[in-house]
């Protein structure tokens, strides 16, 4: 009977595919394959996927509803987006979002998004999505040095995944790319230039990220052999106009730097119209590298020199890891770590002045062109 309910190895067209059918074709029990759609750890890996690519085959789609009752799930990932955030996590929330609905559909899951406007409605919002069973678990972003968000979803037992580390990383599944690694490359770029005043601009000292950039900055000088000047480190520069008042202070000094690495592409191109206004070229007699990979970084000229990410992976990943999560996998196993890809378009070049030379040129002492052909050794 069951033959003659499919035709080659689908269901009769007109009825609905039905997991007798799956179980039929594939020689196993109702509950083995239900067991297997729904991912339970007690069936082994490749009876999963073989269950899935028959029900596949015949076009079987389980009832969500049933689903749910059965597992206690709603297969669906939880994604806030925080308004307050200085840039409300633009401009690439449109490929996260993709990122993650991409991760999610692949396993038969749904994303559910919501926003916030205040770090307190981001809490009141998590708490009510879980108690109303809109979403599974949660995908948490720029984690925070003291991140409340943590707290209660830690306190209230709710799964999720963090798009950065934590103070308590083994007990956490995250996802990160090494931006440490990436400002210390950059100075190290920099430094086989010839530059060795560098300047570093930082992001909120609220976010973890500012916290491991500005270790790899200081990583960076040490390897490069470079002492460490505090009073070339800027914190709190999350704007255009952030950056443009740090790199103006910054160059105010005696012994100014020729040249910046900023952890944020936004903040970065703050400097540009400050060169254009102290008669100075970007890339000549200031150099740059950023991190973030923001188009506007394309559109100046020269381009701007950054390390980008792909942020359509990040959000694949993170609604990977945290679907993994669910189906029982441990945090401790949960980690992965990815690097920034440089891109190297015209804004770091060899310094065409000195520090003392720029410093003169600032001043009104001499002038820029004395200086055009290369470097001078004071």
């Amino acid at each position: 009977m069951a033959a003659a309910q499919r035709q080659n190895g689908r269901s009769r067209p007109g009825r609905r595919a039905t997991i007798s059918d799956v179980s039929n074709a594939l020689g196993l029990t109702k509950s083995t394959v239900s067991r297997a759609l729904n991912d339970y750890p007690d069936i082994a890996e490749t009876t999963r996927a073989r269950v899935k690519r028959m029900a596949q085959k015949l076009g079987y789609r389980p009832l969500a509803t049933a689903q749910s009752i059965r597992t206690g799930r709603v297969r669906a990932i939880g994604f806030i987006i925080e308004l307050a955030e200085h840039d409300a996590h633009r401009p690439f929330m449109a490929e996260f979002l993709a990122g993650m609905s991409r991760s999610a559909s692949a396993e038969g899951w749904t994303l559910t998004v919501a926003a916030s406007s205040t770090p307190e409605e981001t809490l009141e919002i998590i708490s009510k999505l879980q108690m109303e069973s809109k979403a599974d678990g949660f995908i948490i972003p720029r984690t925070l040095i003291d991140d409340e968000r943590i707290t209660r979803l830690r306190n209230d037992y709710i799964p999720f995944v963090t798009f950065g580390r934590t103070n308590s990383d083994e007990e956490t599944v995250w996802y990160d790319i090494a931006g440490e690694e990436a400002m210390r490359s950059a100075v190290l770029h920099l430094h086989d230039l010839g530059h060795d005043r560098i300047a570093f601009v930082n992001g909120g000292s609220k976010y973890k990220y500012s916290e491991l950039r500005r270790e790899g900055y200081i990583q960076g000088l040490t390897d490069a052999g470079l002492d460490i000047d505090h009073s070339l480190i800027f914190e709190e520069c999350l704007s255009e106009e952030d950056g443009r008042a740090a790199a103006q202070s910054i160059l105010a000094a005696d012994n100014p730097p020729t040249a910046f690495v900023y952890a944020l592409d936004r903040a970065a191109l703050g400097l540009y119209p400050l060169a254009k206004e102290l008669d100075l070229t970007i890339g000549e007699h200031l150099s740059v590298i950023s991190y973030d990979g923001v188009p506007e970084g394309a559109a100046v000229e020269p381009p701007l020199s950054t390390y980008a990410v792909d942020i359509a992976r990040a959000g694949e990943r993170l609604g990977a890891l945290l679907i993994r999560h669910l189906r029982d996998d441990e945090a401790k196993d949960l980690h992965e770590l990815e690097q920034a890809t440089f891109l190297d378009r015209g804004s770091a070049g060899a310094p065409a002045l000195t520090s003392a030379q720029l410093s003169a040129h600032l001043r009104g002492l001499g002038p820029k062109g004395a200086f055009s052909n290369g470097r001078n050794s004071t």
